[in-house]
């Protein structure tokens, strides 16, 4: 008989409740797993193990909790913290998709003899017979698609990967499930934040938990002529226009820094567009290597619309030339592409 034990990563809240229950009965023996990835607060982090374990019994579901803060730390808030250290914005739930719910999770999976992992992600796994292969696809959730976050996951794990979620397309439906089987988070808030910036304030987080601290420096145009002060290079990202402290006949937005010199570079609106970006650290999904140059739609952050644009491999990057130039795209942030609505694969900007 096939293996249908699923570990479930269960997070006490509404998506992932839901989602085990939609597995129960599609046939799945679920295992609910919950990881302490951080937690200022330790009464907080047993708070949701409680309500995810709480949910688990309701359900009739073995349950198991993980302590994985130091790997969090290694690989997540480490990254998080050397982004800003190096001038680039960074996304740290991709990097939390790739190692720990994709990465340890899985290794977990297999030592409790589960055959598939599943989150509540509103994304979609799939085989394609185009393709030949598993493939990540949007899910029909719209604007809550959550596939920009998961590019950088292993391809060859894809047709291990369940998205319980993957059919629906808006929260109301999730929480009127869970409502209608008697489930108490149905009205539990979602969290939006940072999971270890909770409060939103990144700055503070940084100058409380690394080397990163205040120290002034100039602002200047492209021609190196100074117009201002800056508080710390953290504390400015690419297209800002507020907080600068500076006066000027046209609005003038942050293009960048000279981190040897301690600036921020400063111009025009028109100045932030730019047609031409590479991207590093590239995870391909649909295909093993792209030598051509291919027709693609890209998204350079989570919120963006997808732009238009032609992609190639060279080495170990890609180089990615947009139909329409595109504004105010970051370093350190993830190019993510795609034909239609498949996952062809994504990098870090740089």
């Amino acid at each position: 008989m096939e293996n249908r034990r699923v570990l479930l990563g269960m997070s006490g809240g509404v998506d992932s409740s839901v989602a085990a229950l939609l597995l129960k009965n599609q046939g799945y023996e679920v295992v609910g797993t919950t990881l302490d990835l951080y937690c200022k607060d330790e009464s907080q982090m047993e708070n949701t193990v409680l309500d995810a374990k709480s949910m688990c019994d309701h359900l009739g579901l073995e349950h198991h909790a993980y302590d994985l803060k130091e790997e969090f730390k290694t690989r997540v808030i480490n990254d998080f913290i050397n982004c800003y250290a190096n001038c680039k914005t960074p996304n740290p739930c991709i990097e939390c998709n790739k190692y720990m719910k994709f990465g340890v999770m899985l290794k977990k999976a297999q030592e409790l003899n589960c055959n598939f992992i599943a989150t509540g992600h509103y994304a979609k796994t799939e085989y394609s017979e185009k393709y030949s292969r598993w493939v990540l696809k949007k899910s029909n959730a719209g604007r809550k698609d959550q596939s920009y976050v998961l590019w950088s996951i292993p391809k060859e794990i894809l047709e291990f990967i369940l998205f319980p979620l993957a059919g629906f397309e808006t929260k109301d439906e999730i929480r009127a499930i869970a409502k209608n089987n008697d489930l108490n988070v149905a009205s539990k808030p979602d969290s939006e934040d940072i999971c270890f910036i909770p409060d939103g304030n990144y700055k503070k987080f940084l100058e409380e938990n690394s080397n990163i601290k205040p120290k002034q420096g100039n602002i200047v145009n492209k021609d190196g002529k100074v117009i201002g002060k800056h508080t710390g290079l953290y504390n400015y990202t690419i297209g800002q226009r507020k907080g600068l402290g500076i006066s000027n006949p046209v609005p003038l937005f942050v293009l960048g820094f000279n981190s040897e010199k301690n600036e921020v570079i400063v111009g025009e609106e028109s100045e932030l567009y730019t047609k031409e970006i590479e991207v590093e650290n590239i995870n391909l999904l649909l295909f093993d290597e792209i030598n051509d140059w291919m027709e693609v739609n890209v998204k350079t952050r989570y919120s963006a619309k997808e732009a238009k644009a032609e992609i190639k491999q060279f080495g170990n990057k890609i180089k990615v030339v947009f139909n329409e130039p595109q504004r105010a795209v970051t370093p350190g942030q993830s190019a993510v592409f795609y034909i239609d609505d498949i996952v062809v694969g994504g990098g870090k900007i740089i």
